[in-house]
């Protein structure tokens, strides 16, 4: 602070004590005066030298803008407006059939021999050709960058036709499931609620062929399970949202969008976590399980899911940490459960169980945790960093998650670790008596 400041100041203090007998101002007037020198030489002081200039902060763009409140009704219009007029254009962007099929058409006309096996080749030479003639449109997939990353091995340089336009055709597809998503996207900050997806994947039902069979009744609980996958996979920290990115980085649209095919064999519906068999699978054990009917599942009831050899000490954890009801679990709650062990080597899956073994949620399983539900010869198994505790970590590093989890929940599996050796002996028998027959 500068002398001069100081020396005002101490002017100021000494008229004031000079005058201090004849002041007849109330004590309100006196506090007003008191906090305007306050705010007058704190700014001061604060700013500087240079606090009457400060054009610099004025240069800065402005780069928050906040959300409406919910009783700011225009402005929310406005917003909703000016996303989907943006989302339209976005879509106006994106090559449409007729242009996808005039770009393969000079692609194939600009070929470069000899083929590659069955495989028709571009050089670079033509492929900027192809760029220039294809239109505006095209012009973000024909650069040096796209080349490279296409470019193998191939004596002349050259790439393929059919995969530069897969690639072309891929990305489009991106572009648009992610408008497509987007315009559920409520809230407009790049995230799916719960909510938002039930509604995206209920207004696709009719766009999949594979699902024309599903009675409009079974819908909710359709949509219920489909949802239940991507919540369960792709928001560990449970926030009620996903990222739209991390949707479209995962296979799961893939395998939902797949149910368009209808031709899709059988054996790959039944692997698919969204086809009709798999979600009528899946609601059909609830309901056998359910014996009382209330729509809810007991501890009890729960007990025979499966082979019906999860262990109590388990099923215990299981009603201590999850959500229910009275005790009860509900459908919501059962998917869950069912992801996480049909899905014992995702690391979702793990923490899911994870959770449920360490009893005493200190983040590791210690030599307690781990007798409690069987013995000391896991960690043998998992070889963890500390021997004395086994952390989540330890346990998705070690590729024997499975298994670990296997032993600790099931008798069944259990039971098949314990006698491994056996099982292996008469596998082996078994394959000797085939090859003598």
């Amino acid at each position: 602070m500068s002398n001069d400041k100081v020396a005002e100041w101490k002017e100021l203090l000494r008229k004031k004590l000079a005058n201090a007998r004849k002041d007849e101002r109330s004590e309100e007037e006196k506090k007003e005066e008191e906090l305007s020198l306050f705010t007058k030489y704190y700014t001061e002081w604060k700013g500087g030298a240079s606090a009457t200039d400060q054009s610099s902060y004025k240069n800065i763009p402005r780069f928050y803008y906040r959300l409406p409140a919910e009783d700011e009704v225009l402005l929310q219009k406005l917003r909703e407006e000016s996303r989907a007029v943006f989302l339209q254009r976005k879509s106006r962007e994106l090559l449409d059939n007729e242009e996808l099929q005039n770009l393969w058409f000079l692609l194939d006309k600009h070929q470069v021999p000899p083929m590659s096996g069955d495989e028709a080749m571009i050089n670079y030479g033509s492929f900027l050709k192809v760029g220039e003639k294809a239109g505006v449109k095209c012009k973000q997939f024909f650069t040096a960058r796209v080349y490279a990353k296409l470019l193998h091995n191939d004596p002349y340089g050259r790439i393929s036709i059919m995969q530069f336009f897969n690639y072309v055709m891929r990305k489009v597809w991106l572009h648009q499931t992610r408008i497509g998503l987007s315009l559920y996207d409520v809230a407009g900050q790049g995230y799916l609620r719960e909510s938002d997806l039930e509604n995206y994947i209920l207004e696709l039902i009719p766009t999949l062929p594979q699902l024309d069979g599903l009675e409009k009744s079974f819908y909710s609980f359709y949509v219920c399970t489909a949802v239940r996958k991507f919540f369960f996979f792709l928001d560990p920290l449970r926030t009620g949202k996903i990222k739209i990115q991390d949707i479209l980085a995962c296979s799961f649209l893939d395998d939902l969008l797949e149910l368009r095919d209808e031709d899709l064999s059988k054996e790959s519906q039944e692997s698919n976590w969204f086809s009709a068999p798999s979600a009528l699978r899946v609601y059909g054990q609830y309901l056998n399980l359910d014996k009382d009917h209330n729509g809810m599942l007991s501890k009890e009831e729960l007990s025979r899911y499966g082979t019906g050899t999860l262990t109590s000490i388990f099923l215990d954890r299981v009603y201590q940490e999850c959500l229910t009801y009275d005790g009860e679990m509900d459908y919501k709650t059962y998917l869950d459960f069912v992801l996480a062990l049909e899905n014992r080597k995702e690391p979702a899956a793990l923490q899911y169980i994870f959770k449920l073994l360490d009893m005493e949620n200190k983040g590791y399983l210690n030599v307690f945790a781990l007798n409690y539900f069987f013995r000391d010869e896991i960690f043998d198994m998992v070889k963890p960093k500390d021997p004395y505790k086994i952390t989540l970590q330890d346990l998705v590093n070690s590729g024997q998650g499975d298994t670990v989890s296997s032993i600790l929940i099931d008798l069944n599996g259990f039971w098949t670790y314990e006698n491994r050796e056996v099982l292996v002996a008469n596998d082996n028998d078994n394959s000797a008596d085939m090859d003598d027959m």
